[in-house]
């Protein structure tokens, strides 16, 4: 007897265009990440609590201050979908 389950994935499901799929308010931005050690995750998520602001907020924020360091125009904040 065939597995059923291995069958059910060979299956074409339909998939939504990526178009379809997107937030809007991400609409033409790009996301940016890296890894770094849990505790980092840990402690900005408390500035980010204890500050009433969201991680992205934070991180376009330090983004902005990093250009600036490099005398590059701060768009960070700007451009960060709300």
């Amino acid at each position: 007897m065939k597995n059923k389950f291995a069958n059910a994935l060979k299956k074409d499901v339909p998939v939504a265009p990526a178009a379809l799929r997107e937030t809007p308010s991400r609409r033409g931005a790009k996301h940016i990440g890296g890894y770094f050690d849990p505790e980092v995750s840990r402690q900005l998520r408390q500035v980010a609590v204890n500050e009433d602001t969201s991680i992205q907020n934070l991180l376009a924020e330090s983004l902005d201050m990093l250009f600036h360091s490099r005398k590059m125009p701060t768009i960070a904040q700007t451009a960060a979908p709300r």
